[in-house]
């Protein structure tokens, strides 16, 4: 066996000795990063307050880092900053609901549409969208099922970082409202869309489930 080999396999832990290798202590940042995961909430009402461009910058920088198959990054994310084009998604969002209302009587009709109204104003009174989409001519299309929602947390995550708040949106602002409005290709596919902005407030932490609950070892 050569010394070139040798050295591989004692680093390897095989066919010699094997080295014992330990995990670095976790530092204060370390600590600050898992503090973070608990810090996240999802945000359904938000303040005026532009968010600058370098924060969205790094917010979008962190989301791209995201794990992704074959590193194929299928990722595009599509920033809306326009208000016109955020009324406008508000408005079709109320038309094809009360579009599905028109057998029910004219009472109940005003009465969904002033609580849909009233939903609606937290979710659209943010400065900043963004729609997280993949590409459907990705080296690996298949996996965009489970690259997009992983840069989709990534991206939830840096926003708490830098004191934003976020919330993952799918039905609630339906995707072919977004196609429509926003003009969004065919090939690319909507993750979710997300507003992004100081909160309003912070909301309570809401009750999460034991880890052991959650957790097996070795079997279930």
């Amino acid at each position: 066996m050569n010394a070139t080999r040798r050295e591989c396999l004692r680093f390897a832990g095989m066919g010699g000795a094997t080295m014992a290798v330990s995990a670095a202590p976790a530092s204060a940042a370390d600590s600050d990063l898992l503090a973070l995961f608990a810090k996240r909430q999802s945000i359904r009402s938000y303040k005026p307050d532009p968010v600058p461009d370098e924060h969205l910058t790094r917010i979008l920088d962190a989301a791209r880092r995201a794990p992704t198959s074959g590193n194929q990054q299928p990722w595009k994310f599509l920033v809306i900053r326009d208000k016109v084009k955020i009324e406008r998604m508000r408005n079709r969002c109320l038309e094809r609901a009360e579009a599905s209302w028109k057998d029910l009587a004219a009472a109940e009709r005003d009465s969904r549409r002033e609580r849909m109204k009233t939903g609606m104003a937290g979710y659209f009174s943010a400065p900043v969208y963004i729609v997280v989409l993949t590409d459907s001519q990705s080296t690996y299309p298949t996996y965009n099922q489970h690259d997009g929602p992983l840069a989709a947390g990534y991206l939830c995550l840096a926003a708490r970082a830098l004191g934003y708040g976020t919330v993952y949106i799918t039905d609630a602002i339906p995707e072919a409202v977004t196609r429509e409005v926003l003009g969004i290709p065919e090939r690319y596919q909507r993750v979710c869309i997300t507003p992004l902005g100081v909160p309003e407030s912070w909301p309570d932490p809401k009750p999460k489930k034991k880890l052991e609950e959650l957790v097996a070892y070795e079997s279930l």
